[in-house]
């Protein structure tokens, strides 16, 4: 199966409670399926400056903005397929590429410089972000449980549901284990609706049944404003 590297969307973001995600899941049956790696555990490190330039701007909801991470869908090891992703919304669509490379080459190019290796528009889209955003060092680790669902009429609409969200600021590599501090609250589960187009009728049907409405919640931007910003105070404090 070909890799997407490039993706042009609507991402739909709702907290559910247990009992919704369950009416949620059983309206989904008919239409939809689980895909092919059924419920992975999801790595991420975000990138960002000293100052933590991109996620204060991000948490001010500009028409514009823009991020960087590497990501793995398992515990990485040197060689294993990670994955450099430049994330882009303007406008409420978001805007997607990433390069897919070994992880030891993706964290060289990302944090020390060296050549990526696979020369492409989208890899000159990364050196300009890298160049321009002079200072970006790993920030934080994100991982989280994902069950993601594909449509069965071969359409553009996925739907994924992540739990345990967790976030550090320490042992900041895709090699380590998953571990940290939990961004939903107990119970909680954040689903995310992608499309290029409108919603099913039968899935705002089960949203408005259940009311479920539409939430704004970003993983990085609510690790910063619980995690790191208090940190940041502390230490002014006592500086």
């Amino acid at each position: 199966m070909a890799i997407q590297t490039v993706f042009k969307r609507y991402e739909l973001k709702y907290m559910l409670t247990p009992g919704q995600k369950e009416k949620v899941l059983k309206a989904m049956e008919p239409y939809m399926a689980l895909d092919q790696y059924g419920r992975t555990t999801i790595r991420n490190i975000y990138f960002d400056t000293d100052y933590y330039r991109l996620v204060r701007r991000s948490i001010e909801k500009p028409a514009y903005k823009e991020k960087l991470r590497i990501r793995s869908y398992s515990q990485a090891a040197p060689d294993s397929t990670v994955f450099v992703e430049l994330k882009k919304k303007y406008d409420q669509i978001v805007y997607k590429r990433r390069l897919s490379l070994p992880e030891k080459t993706a964290m060289q190019w990302v944090c020390d410089g060296q050549d990526c290796g696979k020369a492409s528009q989208i890899s000159e889209e990364i050196d300009y972000f890298l160049s321009y955003y002079e200072s970006l060092h790993p920030a934080v680790f994100l991982s989280y449980e994902r069950e993601a669902y594909f449509s069965r009429d071969k359409s553009d609409f996925r739907v994924t549901f992540d739990d345990t969200i967790l976030c550090r600021q320490e042992d900041l590599s895709l090699e380590s284990e998953v571990y940290g501090t939990s961004l939903l609250k107990p119970g909680r589960t954040l689903m995310e609706i992608k499309c290029s187009a409108g919603i099913p009728l039968w899935m705002v049907r089960v949203l408005s049944q259940e009311q479920v409405y539409k939430t704004s919640f970003s993983k990085y931007g609510t690790a910063y404003e619980t995690i790191i910003l208090p940190q940041l105070k502390e230490a002014a404090i006592y500086a």
